[in-house]
């Protein structure tokens, strides 16, 4: 017979819960977004401790001229004290850097929105256990 005073083990429950998710990991989607040369790149890899842009070209100002906003993500798993963080950084470059701005942020807006009708699609859907989640979870 158990006493009323036994202990049921639901006190241990939040520390289950955090080994659990440290084991697991999470998903973390940052958005940088920036006229160019300001220093997005410079921040992202002083702030992660990474060279995450080492194999990117930069243009000459002829290339520049005719470029438009194009969205590019690059992903990179960091584990530090047991906790494993999949970090997607996702860049902006050509942002601002046209004469005539009208509507720029039309292109970054149209990607934050198909990352949550994705998210919200797969979490709607039958096999939800390996659900990548790209949505932004915070934009500088």
């Amino acid at each position: 017979m158990t006493s009323l005073e036994s202990v049921v083990g639901f006190a241990e429950l939040a520390k289950q819960m955090q080994k659990r998710s440290a084991k697991k990991g999470f998903d973390f989607t940052l958005m940088v977004v920036g006229e160019s040369g300001l220093g997005k790149s410079t921040m992202i890899n002083s702030l992660f401790l990474r060279d995450l842009y080492s194999d990117r070209i930069i243009p000459n100002a002829a290339d520049r001229i005719q470029k438009t906003v194009e969205i590019s993500t690059s992903t990179v798993d960091i584990e530090e004290n047991g906790v494993r963080l999949r970090l997607t950084i996702v860049d902006t470059p050509g942002f601002s850097d046209a004469v005539n701005n009208d509507n720029c942020w039309s292109p970054i807006i149209d990607y934050i929105d198909r990352q949550y009708e994705t998210y919200l699609r797969d979490e709607s859907g039958l096999n939800r256990r390996n659900i990548v989640d790209n949505r932004i979870h915070s934009c500088l």
